[in-house]
């Protein structure tokens, strides 16, 4: 199959029949492709608009969770399910142009990249949410390494290998190529998309989504870093917190010893020592239950899907 697009929705029952209806404009006689709607646990009319849509259409997909996850837990589904060779997401907002998915699609298959993150350059959003999005697309920029301006962009496009090879939970769907990254997937590049105020609707977002954002980044770096070997970093700072509180209790003992001092205990730096000793044993101790837990892990996260076509 050529193609797979992926559209995870929230309360969408107005935009959903305009939505399919122009993305099938698009790809009907281009692509072989699967349309997928995964509805995280709408509470409106979406699912009985996607079964009207999907009546004597084979191409379309839907699942639908007993309860709302969350896009990153409506991404994994739709990923973990795609089938193409060329995997699109795009929101369920209208926000977003299916008139994006020949070039989206071109870029992977003829250009060779692994992803291709569209970038709203121009935005029809207020500024409470462009200048936050702003400066995180910056930190990430200057964190990841990967030169994106729009992390966010609900519409890009994948290498099929790729959705298949990373697992997007939390709020980490802001940051796929980040994990990609992480995965092995380097070939990563944007291109600027045309975004289009929102018509049907309400954002589903709030102020707390950066905090938890950041939050995520931060749990990206770790575990790309020291997710498969966490003893590497908790036991290095167990050894290193260890070795300074032995070495002022050490210094502490010879100073009596030699000097004929009083009592070390009455000295901040003997409590300070014993306190590193304490700090560095359970940190050490720390990535050595961490190491069990990675190596004796290996399930993957798991949603309740209430209902499913196709």
């Amino acid at each position: 199959m050529d193609l797979s697009i992926i559209i995870p929705l929230y309360n969408e029952e107005e935009s959903l029949i305009p939505l399919v209806e122009w993305i099938e404009r698009i790809v009907q006689g281009r692509y072989s492709y699967e349309i997928i709607l995964v509805d995280d646990g709408s509470t409106d009319s979406s699912w009985e608009k996607i079964e009207s849509i999907a009546q004597g259409k084979p191409q379309i997909r839907a699942f639908r969770f007993r309860r709302n996850y969350g896009k990153s837990a409506a991404l994994h589904t739709g990923f973990e399910n795609s089938q193409g060779d060329v995997v699109i997401t795009m929101d369920a907002d209208m926000q977003d142009s299916p008139d994006e998915i020949p070039e989206f699609y071109r870029l992977i298959r003829e250009e060779g990249y692994d992803i291709v993150s569209g970038w709203k350059k121009k935005r029809f959003d207020p500024l409470g949410k462009t200048i936050p999005s702003k400066f995180f697309n910056w930190f990430v920029r200057h964190v990841s390494g990967i030169k994106l301006h729009d992390f966010n962009c609900g519409l890009k496009s994948y290498r099929g290998r790729v959705v298949h090879n990373i697992e997007v939970y939390g709020e980490m769907h802001r940051y796929i190529p980040l994990l990609a990254k992480w995965a092995g997937f380097r070939k990563i590049t944007e291109k600027v998309v045309k975004h289009y105020p929102r018509k049907y609707g309400r954002s589903k977002y709030g102020v707390d989504r950066y905090i938890k954002g950041f939050l995520d980044v931060m749990s990206i770096m770790f575990v790309g870093r020291f997710g498969k070997r966490p003893m590497h970093l908790f036991g290095t700072l167990g050894v290193f917190f260890f070795i300074i509180g032995f070495g002022m209790l050490l210094y502490l003992s010879l100073l009596k010893v030699v000097q004929q001092t009083g009592g070390i205990d009455e000295r901040p730096l003997f409590y300070f020592g014993i306190l590193l000793l304490i700090v560095g044993s359970q940190t050490f101790l720390t990535g050595f239950l961490a190491e069990l837990l990675v190596r004796s892990s290996g399930g993957r996260n798991k949603y309740h899907i209430e209902k499913r076509i196709g």
